[in-house]
């Protein structure tokens, strides 16, 4: 049976509106399909501060247990989701951005060079940032999160992990 996290989803984008939010709405609806509960979604523009910002403010609410970014992990002077989140993480999760690329390079080539996605944990709050296409959105989602997150995937998985450390 699948222990339901709590999720939330935040889409960076300064041309996106939630109605035109193809990517943050197809992880809304893969995490409620998995059998966890969207804690909250949010959509803003690419500025570092206001990204720490709402994303600070999801790390320090207990309830919260996952954050999935979607969008400003390229390399354009726009794109800042990294710089933003980084600096908040207590460690990272290097494999998470291999794997991602491992993945996305099967999908679409050396394109894959241009994504910074990026994981960590802070303040036992698993977060993820994922490049802002919805097509991404599905090779993190199809080909990592949606095991990652399942407590009864073996041999092992983060959820196991952030429940765990919230009993300790």
């Amino acid at each position: 049976m699948l222990e339901s996290l709590e999720i939330a989803v935040l889409t960076v984008s300064d041309t996106r509106t939630l109605e035109t939010d193809t990517s943050g709405q197809f992880l809304c609806d893969s995490l409620e399909l998995a059998g966890h509960h969207l804690a909250d979604r949010y959509l803003e523009v690419d500025d570092v501060y206001r990204l720490r910002a709402k994303v600070s403010q999801w790390i320090a609410t207990p309830e919260v247990e996952v954050i999935l970014l979607t969008g400003g992990t390229g390399f354009t002077s726009r794109d800042l989701t990294p710089e933003a989140i980084v600096p908040l993480l207590d460690n990272t999760i290097e494999g998470f951005g291999e794997l991602f690329r491992h993945l996305s390079y099967l999908e679409i080539g050396t394109s894959t060079l241009q994504s910074r996605a990026l994981a960590g944990f802070a303040n036992n709050t698993l977060v993820f940032c994922i490049p802002g296409s919805t097509g991404a959105c599905r090779t993190a989602w199809d080909g990592i999160l949606r095991e990652q997150l399942d407590i009864n995937h073996r041999p092992c998985n983060f959820a196991e992990l952030i429940r765990r450390d919230s009993h300790s």
